[in-house]
C-alpha cells in the first residue's frame, strides 16, 4: 500500500501536481477559505477551467451592490472564457450587507492597509502559488461597486495587475468616508469636479514611493447612469490619463465600438474610454474585447504597439510624431 501511494504521489508531481493540499474542483464555482490574511472576512470563490494553461493568467471579477459571487459568475462570460483561454477566475464575494464593497475607508485604499483590498490580493497570491500562475498577467474587472474596487485595487495594488476594465465605476478615492462600507452621496451624484493632477496624485499616495509600472485601464460608462452620475466617467479618466501623463482629450475616436450606441476614445497606449450613449447603470460587459485589452486575443506586445502606433497618428505612410516627455 505505501508503494502505491508512492507511486500515486510520483506521478502527480510529474503531471506538475503536488499532494500538499487538494486542488479545487475544475468546471464549476468553488469557495476557498483559509487562502490566506483576510482581516475583512471577504469571501473567495474560483472558477478552475477544465482547459487550464500550464502557467495560466488570473482574472479577477468583482461584483456589484446587492450581488454575489454566485451571481456575477452566472451573468458575466468569464468563466465560458475561461475555458477558451485557460486562465483561473477569482469571484470575490463582499462580506457587508448590502454586498457593496470597502471602497471608503482609509485602510482599503493603502497599499497593504488590510480591509476588502488586501483580501483580494491575497486571494491572487493563493491562487498564483496553487497553479503556478503568471504574475505577469494578473488582470481585474468589476461592476458598479466592483468597478470602484477594480479602481482601488489598480491605485493600491500596481505591482499586482497588469491591466483592469471598470464597468460604471467612480475614481479611486472618490468615495473616501474614513468609515468602513461607507456610502458618498457627493461622489455617487457626480458633483465633484476636480483638476487631472488632483486624481492622479490620488491613485499615486495609495501605494507612497511605488515608482514602477502600472496597470493599463479601460473605462465603461453610459451617460444615462443615475445611480453613478456619468461625471465620475470623466473623473476616473482624468485619474488615469493623469497617472501615465496623457492630455485628457481623446487622440483617436471610434463610432460604434465596441458596439452600438458606445464610442471608444483612446487617450494613449495604456488609457482607453468607452462612453454609452442613453445607456444606464445596467452596462453591458464586452467579454471579447476584455479579452483584447487583456492580451488573450493578440500578443500583448502586438497590442501595446498598435495603440502606441494608432495614438502617435501613424498611418499606412509612416508618417508621424514622435512621443514626447
Amino acid at each position: 500500500m505505501r508503494f502505491l501511494i508512492t507511486a500515486f504521489t510520483s506521478a502527480l508531481a510529474v503531471c506538475g501536481i503536488t499532494a500538499a493540499g487538494p486542488l479545487e474542483r475544475r468546471a464549476s464555482l468553488q469557495q476557498v477559505t483559509n487562502f490566506g490574511a483576510n482581516t475583512s472576512g471577504t469571501k473567495m470563490y474560483i472558477y478552475v477551467p477544465n482547459k487550464l494553461a500550464s502557467n495560466p493568467a488570473v482574472v479577477v471579477a468583482i461584483h456589484y451592490c446587492t450581488g454575489t459571487a454566485n451571481a456575477y459568475y452566472a451573468g458575466t462570460p468569464y468563466a465560458s472564457l475561461a475555458e477558451k483561454y485557460g486562465f483561473v477566475v477569482i469571484y470575490p464575494e463582499s462580506p457587508y450587507s448590502g454586498t457593496c464593497w470597502d471602497v471608503s475607508s482609509r485602510a482599503a485604499l493603502t497599499h497593504n492597509g488590510g480591509a476588502d483590498s488586501n483580501s483580494i490580493v491575497n486571494m491572487v497570491s493563493y491562487v498564483l502559488d496553487k497553479y503556478n500562475g503568471d504574475k505577469s498577467r494578473v488582470f481585474v474587472t468589476g461592476s458598479s461597486s466592483g468597478a470602484m474596487m477594480t479602481n482601488v485595487l489598480a491605485a493600491t495594488y500596481p505591482d499586482v495587475f497588469a491591466a483592469g476594465i471598470v464597468y460604471a465605476g467612480v475614481p479611486a478615492t472618490c468615495f473616501y468616508t474614513g468609515t468602513v462600507n461607507g456610502w458618498n452621496s457627493t461622489c455617487s451624484q457626480g458633483k465633484l469636479d476636480l483638476t487631472q493632477e488632483y486624481w492622479a496624485n490620488q491613485a499615486r499616495n495609495a501605494y507612497p514611493g511605488y515608482n514602477g509600472p502600472r496597470p493599463r485601464m479601460r473605462i465603461h460608462h453610459g451617460t444615462a447612469d443615475t445611480t453613478l452620475n456619468v461625471q465620475n466617467y470623466y473623473e476616473t479618466i482624468k485619474q488615469w490619463t493623469g497617472v501615465f501623463g496623457y492630455s485628457t482629450t481623446a487622440s483617436k475616436t471610434y463610432p460604434n465600438m465596441p458596439a452600438s450606441p458606445y464610442t471608444r476614445y483612446i487617450f494613449g497606449p495604456n488609457v482607453e474610454g468607452v462612453l454609452g450613449s442613453g445607456v444606464t447603470h445596467d452596462i453591458k460587459i464586452f467579454g471579447d474585447a476584455d479579452m483584447e485589452w487583456f492580451g488573450f486575443t493578440v500578443s500583448a506586445t502586438s497590442r501595446r504597439l498598435k495603440l502606441l502606433l494608432d495614438w502617435l497618428g501613424w498611418n499606412g505612410n509612416r508618417q508621424g510624431r514622435r512621443e514626447t516627455g
